[in-house]
């Protein structure tokens, strides 16, 4: 009797622990950061954390259908949109910070000039390929597409684009590629990949900076437990990793 009762008990913690789970949509912006806190708010608290990451047009498009979430990231515009459908509760929008959208190539490879405007067309017209986040889902890919046509260069860009779900797929297949072939997508998503190489942000009036947000789902399960993993994401002691991984920071 005693060793069921036990046993019983146990089963019964390891299901409680199983409930205290807090579930993520983010964008892919925000991958490096959140698995990073996820993991140390593991640790401490005992909780888990199930993140998903995407474009943020995919994302938001999973919150506004009615996905069980927790805790939505997504750029602040589309967090104040979800405020205002009723999908994120008002008030609760956290800014992590804001991204650039940046260049790559593979690692190893020669890095392409982005110094300038000027430097950056020649080196977009001299690629093979040119892999970004589909600009239907994805806020760097829109970046791009508004900065090829600042250039001029959209027909000839066109010809060899390589479109993705996600900037972390992107940087993945411009990982295994040989030579020649560049990416662009948000900085956060070049520096975490180490299969790549950051040849820097776009030059002048090109560049583009989001900033990213985080907020309560309006039908939280955990919201208690939602808010304090918020407060570390995007408060001062979470500054250090969020720098890091390429975010900025009005002073």
């Amino acid at each position: 009797m005693r060793w069921s009762r036990c046993r019983q008990y146990s089963l019964t913690v390891k299901l409680y622990k199983y409930l205290l789970m807090l579930n993520i949509l983010s964008a892919g912006a925000a991958q490096a950061v959140v698995e990073e806190i996820s993991a140390a708010y593991s640790r401490e608290t005992g909780d888990e954390v199930k993140a998903e990451f995407s474009a943020v047009g995919a994302m938001k498009a999973r919150v506004v259908a009615g996905e069980a979430v927790d805790i939505v990231i997504l750029t602040g515009a589309l967090i104040d949109e979800l405020v205002q459908s009723g999908h994120v509760a008002p008030g609760s929008r956290a800014d992590l910070g804001k991204v650039g959208t940046g260049v790559a190539a593979r690692a190893g490879a020669p890095s392409p000039d982005v110094s300038s405007p000027q430097a950056l067309r020649a080196s977009l017209l001299a690629a093979i390929a040119v892999a970004f986040p589909d600009p239907a889902v994805a806020t760097a890919g829109k970046v791009v597409m508004q900065m090829c046509e600042k250039l001029g260069v959209t027909d000839e860009v066109k010809r060899k684009m390589k479109l993705f779900p996600n900037g972390y797929t992107a940087m993945k297949w411009l990982a295994e590629t040989r030579s020649g072939e560049l990416g662009i997508t948000q900085i956060t998503e070049i520096l975490a990949n180490k299969g790549v190489t950051y040849a820097g942000p776009l030059p002048g009036g090109l560049q583009s900076r989001a900033v990213y947000s985080a907020g309560l789902a309006a039908r939280a399960a955990e919201p208690a437990a939602a808010r304090a993993f918020i407060d570390r994401l995007t408060g001062a002691s979470a500054k250090p990793v969020l720098a890091k991984a390429g975010y900025e920071f009005d002073s």
